[in-house]
């Protein structure tokens, strides 16, 4: 009886060790990201997602705000705008090319405000 719940006990020390990865460091950010529509919803946030280490992104239509959770020990938050940037989307520090920009949807193509 005692050797089973030493065993039990172990399994459970190793299955909670097990699904903690060492040297993660999740961080939140938050930023802007230009678009319009649902279409506009579904390439930014699979853009921010493609980005290995990003766990979630979210971006609100109506106030154009970005939020992802990301493992800062994979990636950085200016490789998530430049990914964004790459489909097309401005962000408030990246801008997307004019050549992919204009392959956009008609309703896609949101004002551009001159980036600084």
């Amino acid at each position: 009886m005692k050797t089973k719940f030493v065993l039990i006990a172990i399994s459970i020390i190793l299955s909670i060790a097990g699904s903690i990865t060492a040297g993660e460091v999740v961080k939140t950010n938050n930023f802007k990201v230009y678009g319009n529509c649902g279409m506009c919803e579904n390439r930014i946030e699979k853009a921010a997602n493609a980005v290995k280490g990003v766990s979630s992104s979210d971006w609100d239509r109506k106030t154009k705000a970005m939020t992802i959770k990301y493992d800062a020990s994979k990636t950085t938050v200016t490789k998530i705008h430049e990914a964004i940037a790459k489909a097309g989307h401005d962000t408030d520090k990246q801008k997307a090319e004019d050549k992919v920009y204009e392959k956009l949807h008609t309703c896609c193509k949101y004002t551009r405000a001159a980036f600084k």
